[in-house]
């Protein structure tokens, strides 16, 4: 009855219109006009609307012919190998049947244009594209492939699947009514395309079609296990008239899996845990990242044995004897199957430091407060050291040093935390500072000669990536200190252990700035803005340590220099001409700063004076033959102080607060004040060290451009240079003259100090003793990255592999616009470390696979490139052919992993395991208790492919393609098939 009304609709184009309905609403109109003459007809139901199963089947048209699939395809016939290789295409749409969603997908293999021929010149009768494909042997047995690619082997089809989060079609009216539908649409369109409908469940991937049938089981009945079998269920579909049957194509394809290739050694030697707890540790450990798989990466070898294009007569194969000796098989492919999530080390390592990033405890808290109190809260804090120099005490002022305080401190938290407590075993934190301070086992006085690292070479990879990554250079302090925070996490105590360990290195920061120690392992100079933030922190420290040193080397200079040559020498004899900044400057700390006030009273007494002529100070150099304009005194360069170092978050700091002074006019005034605190102290030691000089002077030696030299005549009638000052110096209320009127002749060594080296230190110092875990972890997340890519690249040198190169260029992108951000996405960051394992992993593979074929250790000379690149194409493709399949240097070896398995399965003696394994031949006129171990495992999954032409369903029908695709596994038995017939006259 369903197919009478397709047909009644497919007559009337697509919609029906039931008569019987319509007259008999015109019949009710016109008695309502008879009875009431003013009555108005309001309502007229109209029955000609489409159903719901019609305006499906126009949906299915109207897709078809948005993506132009209508009327017949040309294509060009398949190249070998071109269904996995090629390039796929998928489009989808979106349909519904009433309420119900459904999902037409079509898939395409995207082929160059065929040779330009008209469709006329093509005879009438040829074959569609798709039964076309259904002959040709090029691609059978795809490795990688849609299911329906590799049952059917078309290179375009149509599927409609119900939607997601739709119940699959599983009764038969439904699938009849989907596939009467389908029918429909491809004939009005007249679409060659094959479509297919899935039915049943998703996972049992069942699929129904005008053309092809399909059988799903748990199971394959005993009968149909074996070619024989097979080839009678083909013959009774096909159901050919003619009495001699036309030849059946038979490809055949066995896949044998070798689960068990633990006979070869694997190769990555475990780290010797031992060791590393016990604290036999040395620097060279701490300063590499360990890598490659705990495990074999490769947890199965899957050779498939294949005899393409056999006849029926040629090969026997039933339920008593088989022809089908994977040996004597002539085509052999292998592919391999990778572990899921193998244990690589360098992967684990990253992830263990990844996760403290989520930790939120305090060093206090995780250490217990019994680490940080005091006996007597008077003079133990260590962040409190500051404010209790300024308090009044009962005890002497050099009791109530900062070194002290620390000293103190630090004896206090060694004797209250027990030795059992101590997360990390003092062996091994010994080891650990004496890696990251190698200067401390020299003497002090050479210390400062290895203090510093030199920066990576612009050209070198290391170079690059710290800049990518924000990270610092990977033999810097902050690069070990990443390794070393790194190994601790994993091995020694976890989070625990990482705030020892921190606390540990804040204290010897402390140290070293109190006992002007250089920081080792710190490029000198201005914190470097490429750097991570804690590395430049760790660079302010170390300028101020610089600047601290300089000071008191120069006041030891100056003492001793006054000292030999009296007062009257004392003023240029004192300026270093190697030294361009402010190293004499007295410290605030000492109190040196009230002196300078009586120094300047009688400099101005003596400057009033007349005739006197006030002293030079700070003068560096003469600056070329330059004179002062009011004097014929030559203009002298002056020792100026540096422009103070800041790190990134100082210069946000300071950008927000010049933000916020607003447009007016008081905060741009104010904003140019706070600007020109260094334009402030080059103008005073400029006066030091030019009496007698005026703003112009200034302007020639600072900004040149802002001093303007034209040439005039004057009254004598000759030519004469006359300078004055750019339009811009001119501008009433401007900051430069404001600030020349203010500024006071005076030497760089008595001004105050544009950079406070104490109080930065101290804010450095402040800041890192308040890092939680976390926050240093994130600190180091980019350098812990970067010795991780080094590690990865160094690795792969030795391996080669084109996908891992590639693989690790992403990579660093992808970590490169994270870590730029200043809180970059966990989740994001964590991507990345996976995809970092994953490259492991590969490499791990590659160690296995030359493992296992004998490149690893030279066994095989000869053969080694053949081997080299069977084992590269393993990793690149989804499925490698073996040249020479069973005979030939890759497929003997192969073998003997198979006859090794099944040695280690079959075997109760365990001599036999230490049997030396002999060759083919010797194998071969062995014992027969040697032959009933067989070479290989039974088969864990059969294919058969049959086809052939044949007329149907009359002899004199047209001879029309039948393909049956089979599989034969331990957990499924399947049959797909495609049966074509010559309906025209039927």
């Amino acid at each position: 009855m369903l197919f009478h009304i397709f047909t009644d609709a497919a007559h009337h184009g697509g919609t029906s219109f039931p008569t019987m309905h319509l007259e008999r609403n015109k019949h009710r109109a016109k008695m309502a006009a008879d009875g009431d003459p003013e009555s108005e007809v309001f309502e007229i139901t109209d029955f000609t609307t489409a159903s719901e199963w019609e305006r499906f089947i126009s949906r299915v048209e109207e897709v078809l012919n948005d993506w132009k699939l209508i009327g017949s395809g040309v294509g060009k016939p398949l190249e070998k190998g071109e269904l996995t290789s090629g390039l796929w295409e998928e489009h989808t749409q979106e349909i519904n049947f009433a309420d119900f969603r459904f999902i037409i997908t079509h898939h395409c293999l995207k082929q160059e244009s065929a040779e330009s021929q008209s469709r006329d010149e093509h005879e009438e009768d040829a074959y569609p594209l798709a039964m076309q494909d259904l002959l040709c042997m090029n691609n059978d047995f795809p490795p990688r492939a849609h299911c329906l690619v590799r049952w059917f082997g078309v290179r375009e089809f149509l599927v409609i699947s119900p939607g997601a989060n739709c119940e699959a079609v599983v009764s038969e009216s439904k699938c009849n009514l989907l596939l009467s539908s389908v029918s429909i649409a491809l004939a009005n369109t007249g679409c060659q395309v094959p479509l297919l409908v899935q039915i049943q469940q998703k996972w049992r991937k069942v699929y129904a079609g005008e053309c092809n049938e399909m059988v799903h089981l748990r199971k394959a009945p005993g009968q149909y296990t074996h070619l024989s079998g097979l080839l009678d269920v083909f013959k009774n579909k096909i159901g050919c008239p003619l009495t001699p049957l036309p030849p059946i194509s038979i490809s055949i394809r066995f896949t044998f899996v070798l689960q068990d290739g633990q006979q070869c050694s694997w190769p990555q030697q475990p780290p010797d845990f031992d060791a590393l707890l016990a604290g036999e540790v040395g620097g060279v450990e701490f300063g590499k990242l360990p890598f490659g798989a705990c495990e074999d990466p490769i947890s199965e070898l899957h050779l498939a044995t294949t005899w393409p294009n056999l006849t029926e007569g040629i090969v026997v194969d039933n339920d008593v004897y088989s022809d089908l000796d994977p040996l004597q098989a002539p085509h052999w492919s292998v592919r391999v199957r990778k572990a899921d999530n193998p244990q690589c080390l360098l992967g684990e390592f990253l992830m263990e430091f990844f996760k403290l990033c989520c930790r939120k405890e305090t060093s206090e808290e995780i250490l217990g407060r019994s680490a940080v109190e005091e006996e007597g809260k008077e003079n133990s804090d260590i962040s409190q050291a500051l404010s209790k120099l300024t308090e009044p005490a009962a005890v002497p002022i050099h009791k109530l040093s900062v070194s002290s305080m620390v000293h103190s401190a630090r004896k206090r938290i060694r004797r209250n935390r027990r030795a059992e407590e101590s997360p990390i075993n003092n062996d091994v934190l010994n080891s650990i500072l004496l890696y990251l301070f190698p200067d401390a086992a020299l003497d002090k006085a050479d210390s400062s000669e290895v203090r510093s690292t030199q920066e990576p070479a612009r050209d070198s990879e290391d170079y690059h990536l710290y800049n990518q990554l924000k990270s610092a250079p990977s033999d810097s302090l902050t690069s070990r200190l990443a390794l070393c925070v790194c190994v601790v996490n994993f091995h020694h105590g976890g989070v625990r252990a990482v705030a020892h360990l921190w606390q540990e290195f804040v204290l010897e920061m402390r140290y070293r700035w109190e006992n002007n120690c250089l920081i080792y392992g710190l490029a000198s100079g201005a914190p470097d803005l490429r750097c991570c933030l804690l590395h430049q922190k760790l660079q302010m420290l170390n300028c101020c340590i610089e600047r601290k040193r300089a000071r008191d080397d120069g006041r030891k200079s100056g003492a001793s220099d006054r000292s030999r040559l009296g007062p009257e020498s004392a003023g240029p004899a004192e300026v270093s001409p190697g030294k361009s900044w402010d190293s004499w400057s007295d410290s605030e700390e000492e109190f040196f700063e009230c002196l300078s006030d009586t120094e300047e009273m009688k400099d101005t007494e003596s400057e009033k004076k007349p005739g006197s002529k006030s002293r030079a100070e700070g003068r560096l150099q003469p600056h070329g033959k330059l004179t002062l304009l009011k004097s014929p005194e030559p203009l002298y360069i002056p020792v100026t102080q540096e422009p103070a170092p800041m790190t990134e978050d100082l210069l946000e700091e300071q950008s927000e607060v010049l933000a916020k002074l607003g447009t007016s006019a008081e905060g741009a005034h104010l904003r140019a004040r706070m600007q020109s605190a260094c334009l402030l102290s080059d103008m005073e030691s400029f006066k030091a060290a030019n009496p007698g000089c005026c703003l112009e002077d200034f302007v020639r030696w600072y900004s040149p451009r802002d001093y303007v030299e034209e040439e005039e005549v004057d009254e004598a009638g000759q030519t004469v240079v006359r300078g004055d000052l750019s339009a811009r110096m001119k501008i009433p209320g401007n900051m430069w003259v404001e600030a020349w009127e203010t500024a006071k002749a005076t030497p760089a060594r008595r001004q105050k100090r544009l950079f406070d080296d104490t109080k930065e230190a101290e804010k450095v110092l402040h800041y890192l003793s308040q890092q939680k875990p976390s926050d240093l972890t994130r600190h180091l997340m980019p350098c812990v990255l970067h010795a991780a890519l080094l590690k990865i690249k160094e690795e792969e040198a030795t391996e080669d592999i084109a996908s891992v190169r590639k693989a690790l260029q992403q990579v660093t992108a992808h970590a490169s616009k994270l870590l730029r951000h200043p809180n970059p996405d966990f989740k994001k960051l964590e991507d990345v470390i996976v995809q970092m394992s994953a490259v492991e992993a590969v490499i791990a593979c590659s160690r296995s696979l030359k493992a296992k074929f004998g490149i690893a250790g030279g066994q095989r000379e000869d053969d080694t490139d053949e081997l080299q690149r069977f084992v590269s194409c393993l990793l690149e493709e989804p499925e490698v052919s073996v040249v020479g399949a069973g005979r030939g240097p890759a497929g003997s070896i192969i073998h003997k992993l198979f006859v090794s398995s099944q040695r280690l399965v079959d075997s109760s003696d365990e001599a036999a395991l230490l049997a030396p394994m002999e060759d083919e031949a010797g194998r071969s006129g062995g014992t027969d208790d040697r032959k009933a171990v067989p070479d290989f495992p039974p088969p864990a999954g059969r294919e058969v492919l049959l086809r052939t032409c044949v007329p149907r369903p009359a002899p004199y029908s047209k001879a029309l393609p039948q393909r049956l695709f089979c599989v034969l596994t331990r957990d499924e038995f399947r049959l797909a098939g495609a049966f074509s017939s010559d309906t025209c006259f039927f």
